[in-house]
């Protein structure tokens, strides 16, 4: 059989069992490179129509929904309880807070891009397979973090974890759309398996300070072992459907793949490292994003001149995709809001995780109520109405953070940071349900394009708000400490009022006058800074407000424009022609 009636057998096969043709199919329309190998020239055959849905039972149903949620907080709280709780955690390894967010870099390395890949091991060796492997691997990882007594075992071991937990967070996604239909997987399960997946920060804040009364960094391994124990129990007894296996790893795609987790992993680690150590200040920074740069050029050589790609370069370089990614790229970095804004915000005024319970509570129960508000409205043809509300929503939100003094607390920012989590569990559904519904019909490597654009997006997309937002922070910390401190007349009474009352309070402790006078300056320098770390986030959180808007002017003007050429064309089409005689 000829290779172009291998293509059109594929494709008839495809549209017949309603499934589509797989990537390697479509990319026999492409051109034969040269000098491949045959492994790599050969389509891979296309896959048997999938096993048709059988509605679970209700309980069973719900077991696979608990499951979900397990699953999600077992891949999340990794790293949710290192960035919560990134101070507590640096005094039992006897670092220092920028020393111990090696740790999260070390988490975000593999864990970047794992995800794409193993989406492609998955379909050749089986969705059982898989996750009954994957579970075993944390498993194991996770027992191993209880002899992590020290910084370097630590680091070691939390890239493993990373890379662990990477087949999770797609194993909870999977189990969330189990119980629903085909027509309903893409709107109410999708909608509800991201609302699982975005649970662990507010819950890491929400159990972190039990745990810290209970013990120190152990106490948080044990837990994460506890959830690994209970996801095993899980995947054993709810096994999730298989689909049929299809050959589709091809040695390329390990050298490919290489190539891309570095590239991904090196940014995902600058990002997650650069205002800690500043980007100026740390040479090693752009070496790292040096070697990132490269990696992912290589990757690019690689895939173009390959006939079965892992990931389709020029797909993803079209102006649709690139239209896609820098509207998930937008969003991404405007809801660094919360995740890098008011909570940061709350800790530089000195306040501890006990004291932020009811903002996470808030957090919580926002993010639950979008994803049910979503999985109820999202419907195709809605996605551009639901990103205009988010925007709304979070615009509303970041305009009333601004708004805060020395003396806010979390109290005045409920309703705040309430419509902001409202906004984050919005976005991501909808603008998911549309990439991953056009990738599906066009076939495997444009699933796995679809994941890195994805992943790129929104894992290295969230690390490089957040690097954003939290140097913009400090760049206008510096601004307004030097504004206020030139203000200060050191000729003025009340000044030397308050800093004879500062220097009092040290009274009991030494009667060294000047020793007092110093203690009382450094006393005021560093209300100075509480007072100008305030107003940065104030001027960040008015610029994400301002930005939201001019994003959600641009979304209006697309919608009206799209919806008059629709009309132009209706118009044109009622319109009779014509015709001369």
């Amino acid at each position: 059989m000829s290779q172009r009636e291998t293509v059109a057998r594929v494709n008839d096969d495809a549209a017949e069992e309603n499934v589509p043709a797989t990537a390697q199919a479509g990319a026999a329309r492409d051109e034969t490179v040269q000098g491949e190998p045959a492994a790599e020239q050969a389509p891979a055959p296309a896959p048997a129509a999938p096993p048709p849905f059988i509605p679970k039972p209700k309980l069973i149903a719900l077991g696979y929904m608990l499951a979900s949620a397990i699953l999600a907080l077992t891949q999340g709280l990794g790293l949710s309880f290192l960035t919560v709780n990134l101070q507590q955690v640096a005094g039992p390894l006897g670092v220092t807070t920028n020393e111990a967010a090696w740790l999260m870099a070390a988490y975000v390395f593999p864990n970047a891009s794992l995800g794409m890949f193993l989406f492609k091991i998955r379909a050749q060796y089986g969705i059982r397979n898989f996750a009954e492997i994957a579970i075993v691997i944390y498993v194991l990882v996770s027992i191993a973090h209880l002899w992590a007594n020290d910084f370097t075992s630590a680091m070691i071991l939390r890239f493993f974890a990373g890379a662990a937990a990477a087949p999770l967070s797609s194993l909870a996604f999977l189990y969330m759309i189990e119980v629903f239909p085909p027509q309903k997987k893409l709107s109410i399960g999708q909608a509800l398996a991201l609302t699982a997946i975005a649970l662990p920060t507010p819950v890491a804040g929400l159990l972190s300070p039990s745990l810290f009364d209970l013990g120190d960094w152990s106490s948080l391994n044990m837990l994460e072992l506890g959830l690994s124990l209970v996801s095993l129990a899980f995947i054993y007894l709810l096994p999730l459907t298989s689909a049929p296996r299809m050959k589709v790893v091809q040695w390329m795609d390990y050298v490919s793949f290489t190539f891309l987790a570095v590239c991904m992993g090196c940014f995902a680690a600058a990002l997650t490292l650069g205002r800690l150590y500043w980007w100026t200040e740390a040479p090693w920074l752009g070496w790292m994003m040096v070697v990132g740069i490269a990696s992912g050029v290589i990757c690019v050589v690689i895939e173009l001149n390959r006939r079965n790609h892992l990931i389709d370069i020029r797909w993803i370089t079209s102006r649709e995709i690139i239209h896609f990614a820098g509207i998930l790229l937008l969003f991404r970095i405007l809801l660094s809001e919360q995740s890098s804004g008011a909570i940061n915000m709350f800790r530089q005024m000195g306040l501890l995780n006990d004291q932020l319970q009811g903002l996470y509570w808030v957090i919580l129960v926002g993010s639950l109520g979008a994803g049910a508000f979503c999985a109820w409205l999202s419907r195709p043809g809605r996605e551009e109405i639901i990103h205009a509300i988010s925007l709304l929503l979070l615009a509303i939100g970041s305009y009333m953070d601004s708004q805060a003094t020395v003396l806010t607390r979390p109290e005045q920012m409920y309703f705040s940071q309430f419509l902001v989590s409202f906004a984050m569990g919005l976005f991501l559904p909808p603008a998911m349900a549309v990439g991953f519904g056009a990738a599906l019909q066009r076939g495997l490597v444009y699933i796995l394009s679809f994941l890195a654009v994805f992943l790129a997006t929104q894992k290295v997309g969230g690390y490089l708000g957040s690097a954003l937002f939290g140097s913009f922070v400090t760049w206008r910390e510096q601004f307004h400490s030097f504004r206020i401190i030139s203000r200060l007349n050191p000729t003025d009474p009340m000044l030397t009022a308050r800093l004879q009352q500062y220097g009092a309070a040290f009274a009991k402790v030494t009667q060294d006058g000047s020793l007092r006078s110093i203690q009382g300056a450094s006393q005021l320098q560093k209300l100075i800074q509480q007072q100008a770390y305030v107003l940065a986030y104030n001027d960040a959180f008015l610029l994400t407000s301002l930005m939201s808007l001019a994003a959600l002017a641009c979304l209006c003007l697309h919608m009206a424009w799209r919806h008059r050429s629709i009309l132009l064309r209706r118009h044109e089409a009622e319109t009779p022609v014509a015709v001369n005689s």
